[in-house]
């Protein structure tokens, strides 16, 4: 398909900007057009994938308190997004590691399984694009409602987009009125056989969300805060993948957690693979 004028003085001012190293005043100058223009195509050039930017993330692998982490938790890598004073929400210079590292570990022929919630979306959204092939994203767990901003649908297919690899959602909610209709659904063949399919993939991304008024399982309708003040009080001390867990990270024993379609936290162990990405405050 012919390239319209537009786009292809934003792939040449990328192409002298990037490739040949010249400033944004040459740039403007050989393509007879105003610095102006030329740092407005230069940010198209990023925003549609034209140009990727990545970091390396060796530099916050070289940190004490990453070791010590890894020691204590027996974890295969940890990175350490530093404290940025110049940044009003250091969730996003958080994301922007994790997207760097979870570029980084995804391999050829990977089937990736992927959570969701604000930070996963956050990471999803800042994420560069990449041309991956043969690679497969699924969605972990059932399904919310339109007005919620970072469904697991939106979170899924955000990032097969982003890495043009196949997409699979689940069309299931994530949570059901009663026991008795979720065990129904879950045993229904195309139900089950997405969620006996999850252990089979190489890589997960997700999150461990809070237990407060501030949760994205509150914030979505999933439970009231009331509702959650009654887990807490029972052990709740996280969320994943819209599971309740406990602090040692089973999941907690209460209705909510039966009544929800999800991976079980067995098949994501079995992940070979697995990024979690928190921010502590």
């Amino acid at each position: 398909m012919a390239i319209r004028p537009a786009e292809q003085l934003i792939h040449k001012a990328a192409w002298l900007y990037y490739a040949h190293g010249l400033r944004q005043d040459q740039v403007a100058s050989q393509l007879k057009i105003s610095r102006a223009s030329v740092a407005m195509y230069l940010r198209k050039a990023r925003e549609t994938g034209i140009v990727n930017i990545s970091t390396s993330t060796q530099l916050f692998t070289d940190d004490v308190m990453a070791r010590k982490l890894e020691d204590a938790f027996k974890l295969d890598a940890v990175w350490i997004a530093p404290e940025n004073g110049h940044v009003a929400d250091p969730s996003t210079d958080i994301a922007v590691l994790a997207a760097s590292v979870f570029l980084e570990l995804i391999k050829k022929g990977d089937r990736i399984g992927v959570a969701w919630g604000r930070t996963i979306y956050t990471i999803a959204d800042i994420m560069s694009y990449a041309d991956l092939q043969d690679v497969t994203v699924v969605q972990l767990c059932g399904n919310l409602g339109a007005p919620y901003s970072y469904r697991p649908d939106q979170c899924t297919m955000e990032i097969a987009r982003r890495l043009n690899a196949k997409g699979l959602n689940f069309y299931a909610p994530l949570v059901l009125t009663t026991e008795e209709l979720a065990r129904g659904l879950r045993a229904e063949p195309v139900i089950r056989e997405q969620l006996s399919g999850i252990s089979a993939c190489n890589l997960a991304l997700y999150s461990v969300g809070t237990v407060d008024a501030d949760s994205h399982v509150v914030k979505c309708g999933a439970l009231t805060v009331s509702e959650m003040e009654v887990l807490r009080r029972a052990g709740a001390a996280g969320v994943i993948a819209g599971q309740i867990i406990d602090s040692q990270g089973k999941a907690l024993d209460c209705s909510y957690n039966r009544r929800i379609i999800s991976a079980e936290l067995s098949s994501l162990r079995k992940i070979e693979r697995r990024l979690v990405v928190v921010q502590e405050d």
